[in-house]
């Protein structure tokens, strides 16, 4: 008799176990299709979204960032399913969530800093995509290719990613130089202190008028910028398009430099000069 005992408990545990095992089966594959059915459903959405927002021309900055935010919302909402798959009260994790949410926005200030941050750029628009930017705390520069939830991507003139946080761009100065259609060539050329100043400031001023990207109606300035220690700084100042300021800039310090050179004068450099006792 105890032996037809313990084989009913064990046959009993092997049909509870054998259901329950199925049920768990059955909920992991359940899983999957809603993983891989939500995830598709959701990037459709999105997808609607972003063309309902094109369609408004509303500003790709703003895309993107919803576009982030939408994401984040998608896979909470999937997620949340898939635990309720396995019989876990989406109520209790709320909950659970909830009183954890001190702790992790401690943990998470610097996350947190740069959202809102993205909000800010966002609402206020000190820049957006495509503006050429100069982030002037690390001197970090080039053309903003996407404002994302927590980031923002420049691409620099060597085609570089600088990835920079919004907290950052949000709490520091920078310089939009794409708010205009031009920009200002700003370079100092030096010369020696026994060289002719008049033919020098001539040079560069034939120079700055022979550009041929320069904005008509501008005027090209040249003028002594500096009497340094071991140079004469001369400045030179004209405008060019926006697009052509990289181009015109390379170009010009180049000529100087050949003119310069054919009219004999001289570009100070360091030199360090060693004696030896005889």
């Amino acid at each position: 008799m105890e032996l037809n005992i313990k084989e009913g408990v064990l046959k009993a545990w092997l049909e509870k176990f054998l259901s329950g095992g199925l049920d768990f089966a059955a909920s992991v594959i359940l899983a999957f299709v809603v993983y891989f059915v939500g995830v598709r459903i959701w990037r459709m959405l999105r997808r609607l979204a972003l063309r309902g927002m094109e369609h408004r021309q509303v500003d790709k900055g703003v895309c993107q960032f919803v576009d982030g935010i939408l994401k984040v919302i998608g896979y909470v909402v999937i997620g949340a399913v898939i635990l309720n798959l396995f019989g876990v009260q989406t109520s209790s994790v709320a909950a659970g969530v909830a009183s954890l949410g001190l702790t992790a926005g401690l943990a998470l200030q610097g996350a947190l800093a740069n959202f809102a941050g993205g909000v800010l750029i966002l609402l206020l628009k000190p820049f957006r995509v495509g503006d050429y930017i100069i982030e002037d705390t690390h001197r970090n520069e080039g053309t903003v290719s996407s404002i994302s939830i927590f980031y923002t991507r420049l691409r620099t003139i060597e085609n570089k990613i600088v990835v920079i946080p919004n907290g950052v761009l949000a709490n520091s100065s920078l310089t939009n130089v794409t708010t205009a259609d031009q920009r200002m060539i700003n370079q100092t050329f030096s010369i020696g202190y026994e060289d002719d100043i008049k033919k020098a400031k001539e040079i560069l001023l034939n120079l700055g008028k022979s550009v041929p990207e320069l904005k008509q109606g501008t005027e090209v300035k040249v003028f002594v910028r500096e009497l340094a220690a071991s140079s004469v700084d001369l400045g030179l100042q004209l405008w060019v398009p926006m697009e052509d300021y990289w181009t015109v800039l390379w170009r010009l310090n180049e000529d100087v430099k050949q003119a310069f050179d054919a009219e004999g004068i001289t570009i100070p450099y360091q030199q360090i000069d060693i004696h030896t006792k005889e």
